[in-house]
């Protein structure tokens, strides 16, 4: 007997191996995808610029990337004795004001090398709905608790988005016209714009995602219809559980992963699961003779893998 429907989810043709250098941007769910790449010893970088929800707001700060606009003082303010940029999440913020522009320029700078030298784009989406800036007339990446008055909230349209992945795309082809790019939506449910409003606005980034005939990855669909039950999300209901992202994950390396890499996964798994051990007498000959074989297992990988750090 069945008691899932399990989706159906193409090998992709330019699959990932460890010489694949991958950047993962997009919502708090490519963070969790982009962990596991670095789990693994992949060569990849998550977020540079934090997480970001929305397409227009990536394909924003992709348009700065791309063509080199460096932050200034008119990108930034000062706000509950922080100063913050509307283009990138608060994790950037810093009570400096020199700082954060010498940071996000030099992440900037980082950022477009990386799209330079990537193989993969992975880009996952969160939601349709945006908030735009009143005064500046210009939708935020993120709202850095500015008082919600001087916003307006607004759902983009299927065709807006559509539009602003095909910029996304020429964007990054102007940098890295071989690049593969990977699309996805992520799983986390956005119930603060209410059930119907999340289903819409998932509902917009799929269509528009498959009105362009890119690569697909059902990261939704998942947890929708194979993950149908609560006990796959976190306490708050919203999140997918560490299982569920573990057998998202499962399902994304079947379907992306070159298989013949796998025994080098296992390996890379083997010796992180080694470096977590907690020994009950670390001095014993016993530890001893595993920390050799750890570190003996480490000096193999890193000769084939010499950017793999542990």
């Amino acid at each position: 007997m069945n008691f899932t429907t399990k989706i159906d989810i193409p090998k992709n043709l330019n699959p990932i191996d460890y010489n694949s250098k991958i950047v993962s941007l997009g919502s708090c769910f490519a963070e969790n995808m982009g962990d596991k790449f670095q789990y693994f010893k992949f060569q990849s970088a998550i977020n540079p610029f934090g997480i970001i929800f929305n397409p227009v707001s990536i394909e924003k700060i992709i348009h700065r990337v791309a063509n080199e606009v460096l932050f200034t003082e008119e990108d930034i303010f000062f706000h509950n004795e922080r100063w913050h940029c509307f283009e990138v999440h608060s994790d950037l913020s810093h009570s400096n004001r020199e700082d954060l522009l010498t940071n996000l320029n030099q992440i900037l700078i980082e950022t477009k090398k990386q799209l330079q030298e990537a193989t993969h784009i992975i880009i996952t989406y969160g939601t349709s709905w945006v908030y735009r800036n009143i005064e500046k007339d210009t939708i935020v990446a993120n709202c850095h608790k500015v008082p919600q008055k001087q916003f307006a909230k607004e759902l983009l349209t299927v065709e807006t988005i559509q539009q602003s992945i095909e910029n996304t795309i020429r964007l990054v082809q102007s940098l890295n016209p071989n690049c593969n790019f990977i699309f996805t939506v992520s799983p986390v449910r956005h119930l603060k714009d209410g059930f119907v409003e999340n289903q819409r606005s998932k509902s917009h980034l799929i269509t528009a995602i498959h009105y362009l005939q890119s690569g697909y990855f059902p990261s939704y669909e998942i947890m929708m219809d194979e993950l149908r039950d609560y006990r796959f999300y976190a306490e708050d209901m919203l999140h997918p559980s560490q299982i569920a992202i573990d057998y998202i994950w499962e399902r994304f390396k079947e379907s992306t992963i070159l298989e013949t890499i796998y025994s080098t996964m296992d390996a890379v798994e083997s010796i992180q699961k080694g470096l977590q051990h907690r020994p009950f007498n670390p001095h014993s000959d016993s530890h001893k003779k595993f920390e050799a074989n750890l570190q003996s297992k480490i000096a193999t990988l890193v000769v084939e893998y010499p950017f793999m750090k542990f």
